[in-house]
């Protein structure tokens, strides 16, 4: 494959250079932002070399090459259109000018959180490792081992404020060490830390008649992404007016006093009473309505994906651990996701185009390592039918998980690589897992198989 080629080629199929105002790319998919989304040549794309699919979402154009390739395409694509000649736009701003107000609430939720990822992936592994010397008695209970390992593992979810203040300042446009500073605020040592003190009560302190509760945030998500949203627009606007000689003197100043103010007296309760209520609800559906909800969230999950909504679900995964300890929405989401790589599997073998052979295969494995956007926008939903055969796995295999209670103890990794985050949990949690994975990929594939599709004609 000639990357420059491809490149070269892809330029007039996307209506030329002036039509493209922005592109990046993630680890699969050349991500790209046209001034007119309809002279982009979607068949003739996807008829190149190296190309597993094209598709219109979340206010982008994005053509799918799989890791390894598209960083190779990137590179001689953006020099050909001269991305850093021209004038400089921020991708991500180009992106939500092209999306309804409910599709940019969810990318900002997204870039929030997916960089936050790694971490708490390793907290909930070294959770895991914790769990299990604990469990099977490798070390003493007393152990110089245990006692670290236990800092290591909380860690993450202690400073979660922090974490996300950095991240959430940067996309509200604000300075990420001030963010970094009100999540510091919010989880002090001088406020009593409500991760594993389970029913201690705060001392108050009188203030300008309010009762200010001595208690931190540590482990939480709303209060400090409420807190880090106003202190971004209350510095912006001090920016606005305030002379540039003393900018540094006046505006860090005022936007730190008035926004811990606010956050300790006014943001941090409601914040906390918000997040208790979406736990709340989500706790009372999965309690009492139980596989249905599996079913239901299981054989939805594919079409959420499709519009990009699904990574703002990972703000509502983040309460979960901080509030309950576990993560029972991923084991579901996981299950769609293993479905799409059985259908994928079933095109493969039904399939008698070799091009589409040639994209089935990989794509399948893909997904059962937790990234489907090949499968999906390269194979099943190009023949509508397989998708279809994937929800039904989905479905299936959501039901089995949640009827045996399957949990995890991070989020953001799905299919193979959730055994990790399974495991800790236990051997009967695992042991379930691995069967709604067998439940949503043979569900999906048979369904496939009697569905069919029909063969396209190139």
């Amino acid at each position: 494959m000639n990357h420059k080629e491809v490149a070269s080629q892809l330029i007039p199929l996307l209506g030329g250079k002036d039509n493209i105002i922005s592109a990046t790319h993630c680890a699969t998919r050349l991500r790209i932002v046209l001034q007119d989304d309809s002279k982009a040549q979607k068949t003739e794309i996807e008829e190149l070399d190296g190309v597993k699919g094209a598709f219109l979402s979340s206010g982008q154009f994005q053509i799918i090459f799989g890791t390894g390739i598209v960083n190779k395409v990137y590179g001689p694509f953006s020099e050909e259109v001269g991305l850093k000649e021209k004038e400089a736009v921020d991708h991500s701003e180009a992106v939500k000018k092209k999306m309804n107000p409910f599709a940019r609430f969810a990318r900002t939720l997204s870039n929030i959180f997916v960089p936050i990822i790694p971490a708490i992936v390793a907290a909930g592994l070294l959770m895991g490792l914790l769990g299990m010397l604990r469990t099977f008695e490798w070390v003493a209970p007393d152990s110089a081992f245990i006692v670290l390992l236990d800092m290591f593992s909380s860690a993450a979810f202690i400073i979660l404020p922090i974490l996300i203040g950095v991240s959430a300042a940067k996309e509200f446009g604000g300075n990420p060490y001030l963010g970094a500073v009100i999540g510091g605020i919010m989880t002090h040592p001088a406020l009593l830390n409500p991760w594993g003190l389970g029913n201690a009560e705060p001392d108050m302190l009188p203030f300008l008649g309010f009762e200010i509760a001595l208690i931190g945030y540590q482990g939480t998500v709303i209060p400090v992404l409420l807190a880090v949203y106003f202190m971004s627009k209350l510095e912006k606007g001090l920016r606005k007016v305030v002379p540039n000689s003393v900018d540094l003197l006046v505006v860090p100043f005022i936007t730190i006093i008035a926004t811990g103010f606010v956050s300790l007296m006014i943001i941090g309760p409601l914040g906390t009473f918000v997040g208790d209520g979406i736990t709340t609800i989500l706790n009372f559906v999965y309690n009492h309505v139980g596989f249905v909800a599996g079913l239901l969230f299981g054989g939805t999950y594919s079409l959420i994906v499709l519009t990009g909504v699904h990574h703002s679900f990972h703000a509502i995964e983040a309460g979960l651990i901080a509030s309950i300890g576990i993560n029972y929405l991923l084991p579901i989401w996981s299950m769609a996701n293993v479905a799409q790589g059985g259908a994928g599997l079933a095109v493969f073998f039904k399939t008698k185009r070799a091009k589409t052979k040639e994209i089935a295969l990989p794509s399948a494995f893909s997904a059962f390592l937790g990234i489907t956007e090949p499968v999906i926008f390269g194979v099943n939903l190009r023949y509508r039918r397989p998708f279809i055969g994937a929800m039904i796995g989905g479905a299936l295999g959501g039901a089995y998980v949640v009827f045996m209670n399957v949990a995890a103890t991070a989020y953001g990794l799905t299919g193979i690589p959730m055994i990790a985050i399974v495991l800790p949990l236990g051997t009967i949690n695992l042991m379930n897992y691995l069967i709604g994975f067998a439940i949503a990929l043979v569900a999906a594939f048979v369904a496939t198989w009697i569905l069919g599709f029909k063969e396209e004609e190139k």
